[in-house]
């Protein structure tokens, strides 16, 4: 099976495109390839190029559907028919205007056909999805946590029980349409005399008429409401991560299930520790003494205290790589390292005795110390400040 092509390479636009350039592109595309003005030989080349094309489009001035793309790709698609996909897609209103003021005759029948109705929009319809945020600490990152949102969503309206319907009436099927939620019209198009299926009018595509809407819902089937959810964080996240929680998006009318939820994950800067992927980085301090005689320090990691061993000689941005302190790898069961840089720290004042072992260190040493002679100003600091 060949790879989908990029949505926007499809229709020759910029991820920045807004919607009127989208929609631009889309209508000069599809007047270019509708399967009515190919040749005979052409007919099965035009058609795939216009449901290629007409997919990108729905897909683009969708702003739900665009989100989840530019996030995911194509995988963000997983899960939609293309009656979903093409769901709410006004294609009459994008070609309004030609052929006579007449619209752009056929589309309907043409969707029809290609896609096999998906234009309809009768029955129970998914729930959209929705987006959230949340703020971890990097602590909180490293052992995973739980946390608790409140989101607002359509809720199952519970007076009605989903059905729009007022307790105790009942819901009818359209006669306009016979329950299918389209309406068959003959038009005058551009290619001529065609077939045009759109919406009903008196259902809005759902094929049901309620002649007592709830009083709660207003005839909906949802209600609009906040939920506590619980954000379960696996150790390991990373910032941007987004973490999915199945049907806790908005309900779909008339029972037809919910949409999810995606958290995006915000980790917050640690004051003592830099993080690249799964590795840990900090800076630790050592004295001019413990770089020349060697230590066994105290370390602190993102889980605890653990001991490092300086050896003697150690020169000033030395790297020291503690194993298994870094952070966990997502859906692993191992972790990534802690390196450590020592910064040595040179003193900045000596009193008589440390001086006088220093020298003595130098002439051991045989290095040639030469004494910078104090001026007037320096005198009178060295007073103020003794």
């Amino acid at each position: 099976m060949a790879e989908k092509r990029d949505y926007y390479d499809i229709l020759s636009v910029d991820k920045s495109a807004d919607e009127k350039e989208i929609k631009k592109a889309y209508r000069k595309l599809a007047m270019k390839y509708h399967p009515d003005k190919a040749e005979e030989n052409e007919k099965e080349e035009f058609t795939e190029k216009f449901k290629e094309i007409s997919e990108a489009y729905a897909v683009l001035s969708d702003e739900e559907k665009k989100q989840r793309y530019d996030q995911f790709g194509h995988s963000g698609m997983d899960g939609f028919s293309q009656e979903d996909i093409f769901r709410n897609i006004n294609f009459e209103d994008i070609f309004q205007g030609f052929g006579g003021g007449q619209g752009f005759g056929g589309f309907g029948d043409i969707f029809s056909e290609i896609f096999g109705g998906g234009s309809r929009r009768t029955g129970p319809q998914r729930g959209s999805d929705l987006y959230s945020e949340i703020n971890i600490t990097l602590g909180e990152a490293s052992t995973g946590a739980e946390k608790e949102i409140g989101v607002r969503h359509d809720e199952v309206c519970s007076v009605c029980n989903g059905s729009g319907a007022e307790p105790g009436s009942g819901v009818e099927t359209c006669e306009v349409c016979g329950g299918s939620g389209q309406e068959r019209q003959i038009r005058n198009g551009l290619f001529g005399q065609q077939i045009v299926m759109s919406q009903c009018r008196a259902c809005h595509g759902t094929g049901k008429i309620i002649k007592n809407p709830c009083h709660a819902c207003h005839g909906k089937g949802t209600v609009n409401e906040v939920e506590t959810v619980l954000v379960k964080i696996p150790a390991g996240v990373e910032d941007g991560n987004r973490i999915r929680i199945p049907n806790a998006g908005n309900a779909g009318e008339f029972n037809g299930g919910y949409g999810d939820l995606y958290v995006s994950i915000n980790i917050k800067s640690h004051k003592d520790f830099k993080r690249r992927g799964s590795d840990l980085y900090t800076n630790y301090h050592i004295s001019f003494v413990q770089a020349c005689l060697g230590d066994k320090v105290d370390v602190k990691t993102i889980y605890g205290v653990v001991e490092l061993n300086i050896p003697p000689g150690t020169q000033s941005e030395s790297k020291f790589k503690l194993r298994g302190q870094g952070m966990p790898i997502l859906y692993r069961n191992s972790k990534g390292n802690l390196f450590v840089t020592v910064k040595v720290v040179v003193p900045q004042k000596l009193n008589d005795k440390q001086k006088s072992l220093l020298q003595e260190f130098s002439n051991v040493s045989g290095d040639e110390i030469k004494t910078i002679k104090k001026g007037f100003f320096d005198k009178v600091k060295e007073a103020i400040d003794h």
